[in-house]
């Protein structure tokens, strides 16, 4: 069953979100399960985060082999984090005007 994960990271900024997006290279080597990730920040510069994936059991996975390990050799601060299961998923097409390269 699908799940939305919601990660918020206070103190957690645009420079490290795109250190930790080259390091870990999910947008080039996608993570099994995962099916959309968005990503803003506050005018305090903090992070919000709102992933789709396809299972609890996929997010835990890229989580434990992926994500972690990275925020670990990188010594960034772990953002909270918060799983819901998913009731509707729609997806528009105008999305692919604000995809990042």
């Amino acid at each position: 069953m699908a799940v939305l994960a919601v990660f918020y990271g206070d103190g957690f900024t645009s420079q490290m979100y795109d250190t930790l997006r080259a390091e870990v290279g999910w947008a080039i080597t996608h993570p099994e399960g995962a099916m959309i990730h968005v990503a803003s920040f506050d005018e305090s510069g903090s992070a919000h985060v709102a992933d789709v994936w396809e299972s609890p059991e996929a997010l835990d996975a890229f989580v434990q082999t992926r994500l972690g390990p990275t925020l670990q050799k990188l010594n960034f601060p772990v953002p909270e984090v918060k799983v819901y299961l998913l009731h509707n998923l729609d997806v528009f097409p105008i999305i692919h005007e604000h995809m990042l390269a």
